[in-house]
């Protein structure tokens, strides 16, 4: 009885209340003929309770979502397919869509004349502002009485898996494999043939073993030059994510962490379509995409991961061993520090080309970390000393900016800031 008293509506309450304040007047005066009246009204709404609880809806939905898969900031189109199975006709219902608050509002549908066996379409839009695996539904009928004393819900349809995937960006430009071993330039010699003069060299860098260097070549270019034979180009690139809460600022879509799964999505599928092999990493060494038992769309293996990513409780960057795994790294990083950037050069071969984009989370979070840009020039000035290729980037600046700098960042073997007018 609780159940069907709970939904009474504001109209219903106030004429039970009534009733049984009548009723209280009523053996206060010894008034019968009020008594009478007081059973009434309190009677009425109960009883129109009790049938609109016991009533039946004919009626059936099918929801459809198309696309399934949708980007941030995409548009989804909702179709869902109202039939009529009862005996009557049937009229002045009120339908509502269950959206999540990142798909939008919910969607709400008066029908006022269904007749039998018809079926009518209901069609709405989605705009989802945030990544991840949404469900939308379940879709709801409101049932009314006649007096409007009562109303309850009645489930038509069920919920709809729909997968918001990270925005991708368009990005040109693939970092230079000259002298590194890696990369386009560097399988180019390292297929071209066998021998002494296929070998694959760069410019020697202060620390590099003396007995790597490649005289031929130093006689040849005049300067001296480190063979790379030794560490042979593995055909493929790592992509490093850093989704530690503790290293990101901001909250919702504008958050660091969000720019930093988009700049991932970016170029793990940038590179893939330019032929490279691509194996996405988190910071904690598990394998998010790229194994060797991925087999299907590169975009699906991708972004499907990304969009039912969530932030890591892991506090401190631990690597434990190379993150790429003996080929080409490219870090995506949120707040990074020495130690930090100390722990990434512990593990990485120097001959190994390595890039990072080290994220200025300060600015996405102005006036909260103020020794945050300080330890991000240390940590960038740390990394660049041992050969990797570093840019700075902001949230202003367009993720294609940041990707052309980073690929020239990886020949120069320097730091960038990027900032909002250009390159410091």
């Amino acid at each position: 009885m609780m159940k069907v008293l709970a939904g009474l509506t504001t109209r219903g309450r106030c004429l039970m209340a009534a009733g049984l304040a009548a009723g209280v007047c009523s053996l206060v005066l010894n008034e019968r003929d009020l008594l009478r009246i007081a059973v009434f009204v309190v009677a009425l709404p109960v009883l129109a309770a009790v049938l609109t609880s016991r009533s039946r809806v004919g009626l059936s939905a099918v929801r459809h979502v198309l696309p399934d898969r949708v980007p941030v900031g995409g548009t989804a189109e909702v179709r869902i397919d109202i039939r009529s199975d009862g005996r009557l006709p049937t009229g002045g219902l009120l339908l509502e869509d269950g959206v999540p608050y990142a798909l939008g509002s919910r969607p709400r549908f008066v029908l006022e004349r269904l007749p039998r066996h018809h079926q009518i379409p209901l069609r709405y839009q989605l705009r989802p502002v945030l990544r991840g695996v949404q469900h939308v539904g379940p879709l709801l009928g409101r049932i009314t009485d006649p007096f409007g004393m009562a109303e309850f819900d009645r489930e038509l349809a069920g919920s709809t898996r729909l997968v918001v995937v990270p925005r991708v960006h368009g990005l040109t430009g693939l970092p230079s494999g000259a002298g590194m071993g890696a990369g386009e330039e560097g399988a180019v010699r390292l297929r071209s043939g066998q021998g002494e003069d296929d070998a694959v060299v760069r410019q020697y860098r202060h620390g590099d073993d003396l007995r790597k260097v490649h005289w031929r070549s130093s006689a040849r270019r005049d300067e001296l030059m480190v063979r790379l034979e030794e560490k042979p180009w593995r055909g493929g690139t790592t992509v490093l994510l850093d989704h530690r809460s503790a290293a990101h600022r901001g909250t919702g879509p504008t958050s660091s962490l969000e720019w930093a799964i988009s700049m991932t999505a970016s170029v793990c599928l940038h590179l893939h379509r330019h032929g490279h092999q691509v194996r996405l990493v988190m910071e904690d060494g598990k394998v998010l995409a790229g194994g060797v038992n991925d087999v299907g769309h590169s975009d699906v293996l991708v972004l499907d991961p990304l969009a039912a990513l969530h932030p890591s409780h892991q506090r401190d960057l631990v690597c434990g061993g190379d993150p790429g795994n003996g080929q080409e790294l490219i870090a995506i990083l949120g707040a990074t520090n020495p130690v930090a950037a100390t722990e990434l050069m512990r593990h990485r071969p120097r001959v190994t080309r390595s890039l990072a984009v080290l994220l200025d989370v300060s600015a996405w979070a102005p006036g909260q970390d103020g020794a945050a840009a300080t330890e991000l020039e240390d940590a960038a000035r740390l990394l660049r000393g041992s050969g990797w290729g570093v840019v700075i980037a902001r949230p202003e600046m367009a993720m294609g900016v940041v990707w052309s700098e980073l690929c020239q960042a990886g020949t120069r073997g320097g730091a960038i800031t990027v900032t909002e007018g250009g390159i410091a």
